[in-house]
């Protein structure tokens, strides 16, 4: 039988590599923001308004209203059978869509309370479009919140390829807006935002299919209001605050960003960009995947299992994602140049994208193991905990971003996010220490220990090969190009050759897994 480690990690690699495409995609479409608006008016616009769906489709689609679905749709499936499940299923679907068309309809028409709150620096002309996109954009919130509950019943029912490509279509949409439509318009920026809602429209239709394939028919009499709903309303709130944190302080920080100079909000908006690479690939794509076998070792009673679950899930993030931020860190300035410095993006902005990503990168470690900690709470269906963490760590990243914000600019915003999610990240391993008294870290920190003396050699040869290839001055984009993917290849074999010369347990079971893979060929 299939154990529950080799079942997280080959769901993870699905949806790593489904995620891959999807964030590469990502880097296309923001590219061609980049290339067509630059950093500047209209962008900060777009991008302010554009914050409260994106916000509301991370927390649903990346997690939150999985983790709170997930554990109780398991506990139907495996105690009670797939008929009793599906019909919670279709009781969700159909409270769900209620909601989310009451909440479309209420961010519409507060639209300018909201944009006056999230950028209260804005000038009457920026304010004033920054609405028109808003309004144009919230019903997004509708089409991404049922995607999001698609993906939690695939997710249960072992598919999970699907629900990962799913935001492939928003950014083909996106990149289609502005190579298509808004060369055409005379307010270039609205067809971005309309690119936004095809693109969830898009979505959604990519699920419904796969779900009537499966068996489950959404359009099938039934309870309107099933039992069930009430432990997952109970459930969804804290969870939402609780998975959080992370989005919320970049919230704040666009807040914070409307009251410097303009251009800030667009700094940070892609330098977060470049983090959530990373994170998407292997920390959401590893927490989306290892939410069901939490649920079903917790609704199982196995504790001793899911113990093991959690520290082998947590050295494979942290394996992953600290080598990430020491790439990131050494090569934040041609890897921006790269990426965006075109048409309207100029060196400056460069350098000013380089600087937040540099205080963004600092916390991604953090960022990532987050997501694992707070999957087993709400597997635990503990949301208590995760909600009092999240409290606390919200009010400390506004004190800091409005304390460093001052010497250090936009920087100061993305170094406060960093720092709130290390404290959120120590706050929850010590309330869950508490919670499964015999939870052992010690495999974790020296797993840690190795992860981090590899990044450290890595970063060292990767600075070492990038002050002889990464051009300094303005040269041709293929010098810089080879110049990043030398360093990026270096670093990859540094990396890989330290990890296989101290025999890290994290790199020699997934070599093993690609042998098993590749024998069954």
């Amino acid at each position: 039988m299939i154990s529950e480690n080799t079942r997280v990690v080959k769901a993870a690699g699905v949806v790593g590599a489904a995620t891959t495409l999807s964030r590469l995609l990502g880097f296309v479409r923001d590219v061609a923001i980049a290339w067509y608006f630059g950093a500047g008016f209209s962008t900060d616009a777009f991008i302010a308004a554009f914050r409260i769906p994106n916000l509301l489709r991370r927390l649903f689609a990346e997690g939150s209203l999985s983790a709170a679905f997930v554990p109780v749709f398991t506990d139907y499936t495996v105690n009670r059978g797939r008929t009793e499940a599906f019909a919670l299923a279709r009781s969700a679907f159909r409270v769900l869509a209620l909601l989310l068309a009451l909440i479309t309809l209420c961010g519409i028409m507060l639209a300018p309370w909201i944009v006056r709150a999230i950028a209260p620096g804005f000038d009457a002309d920026k304010l004033m479009l920054t609405v028109t996109l808003t309004r144009l954009m919230f019903p997004y919130v509708f089409f991404i919140g049922m995607v999001a509950l698609c993906m939690g019943i695939l997710n249960v029912l072992g598919h999970f390829a699907v629900p990962a490509l799913a935001p492939v279509l928003l950014n083909i949409a996106i990149i289609g807006a502005v190579l298509l439509v808004c060369p055409y318009m005379s307010r270039p920026v609205i067809g971005l935002a309309g690119g936004v809602l095809v693109g969830g429209i898009l979505q959604l239709s990519l699920q419904l299919p796969v779900l009537v394939r499966l068996g489950f028919r959404f359009w099938q009499r039934g309870r309107f209001l099933h039992p069930g709903l009430k432990k997952i309303g109970i459930l969804l709130p804290p969870v939402i605050l609780g998975g959080a944190v992370y989005q919320i302080s970049i919230v704040v920080g666009t807040l914070l960003a409307s009251l410097l100079p303009e251009g800030s909000i667009s700094y940070l908006y892609f330098a977060d960009r470049l983090v959530q690479f990373p994170l998407g690939i292997f920390a959401i794509a590893t927490a989306t995947a290892v939410l069901p076998s939490f649920s079903r070792q917790a609704a199982a009673g196995d504790f001793k299992a899911l113990q093991d679950t959690f520290a082998h899930t947590m050295q494979l993030v942290l394996f992953i994602s600290i080598p990430a931020m020491v790439g990131l860190i050494v090569l934040r300035e041609p890897i921006v140049q790269l990426l965006f410095q075109r048409g309207q993006f100029d060196a400056r902005a460069t350098q000013l994208t380089a600087e937040a990503l540099l205080y963004y990168a600092i916390g991604l470690w953090a960022f990532s193991a987050v997501r694992i900690v707070a999957a087993i709470f709400f597997a635990l269906q503990d949301t208590r905990t995760p909600v009092l963490m999240a409290v606390f760590s919200i009010a400390v990243n506004i004190i800091l971003g409005v304390v460093l914000m001052d010497p250090l600019g936009h920087g100061g915003l993305a170094l406060a996010t960093s720092l709130a999610s290390m404290l959120n990240l120590g706050l929850l391993l010590y309330a869950l220490q508490r919670r499964l008294k015999t939870l052992e870290y010690s495999s974790i920190l020296r797993s840690m220990i190795r992860t981090a003396t590899g990044s450290a050699v890595m970063g060292l040869g990767v600075w070492a090969v990038a002050r002889l290839l990464v051009p300094t001055a303005n040269e041709s984009m293929g010098a810089l190009m080879g110049g990043v993917a030398a360093c990026v290849a270096a670093g990859l074999v540094i990396y890989g050759g330290f990890s296989y010369a101290v025999r890290t347990p994290e790199l020699i079971s997934a070599m093993a897994e690609l042998r098993k893979g590749i024998g069954r060929k």
